[in-house]
């Protein structure tokens, strides 16, 4: 059974950081594209950051570079976003996902398995 597992949310204050971090079970891990994405109220499912098996590649989504940063342990088979200079904006449910490597790593149906989701709430 495949399992991602997303921890770190919690309530922040605006220009506060958070890091969520993703456990995943290790048959996929080695082999899959990480990707982080969240959903606000009212809103559809947006892609935030991806990083490659290796690591060595990452992209974030535009409007979050310079304030989200990915990354991933193979050892530990955990993947990490780190949040800084938070915004009131940035309140969603983050998730992971695992998925083949692929061009369309922005897209939500690129990716195979999905965590449950961490809240993040940041107060102005």
């Amino acid at each position: 059974q495949v399992q991602l597992v997303e921890s770190g949310g919690g309530l922040a204050q605006a220009g506060g950081s958070l890091r969520l971090s993703c456990a995943a079970s290790g048959r996929i891990f080695m082999r899959y594209a990480m990707g982080w994405f969240r959903q606000a109220p009212g809103k559809e499912r947006e892609f935030v950051a991806v990083i490659s098996w290796s690591g060595a590649t990452t992209y974030n989504a535009d409007s979050l570079k310079g304030r989200f940063t990915i990354s991933r342990d193979n050892v530990k088979n955990t993947v990490y976003l780190q949040m800084n200079s938070l915004k009131p904006d940035d309140t969603a449910v983050y998730y992971c996902a695992a998925g083949p490597p692929t061009d369309r790593f922005a897209s939500a149906g690129s990716y195979a398995y999905w965590g449950q989701g961490t809240q993040v709430t940041v107060s102005s």
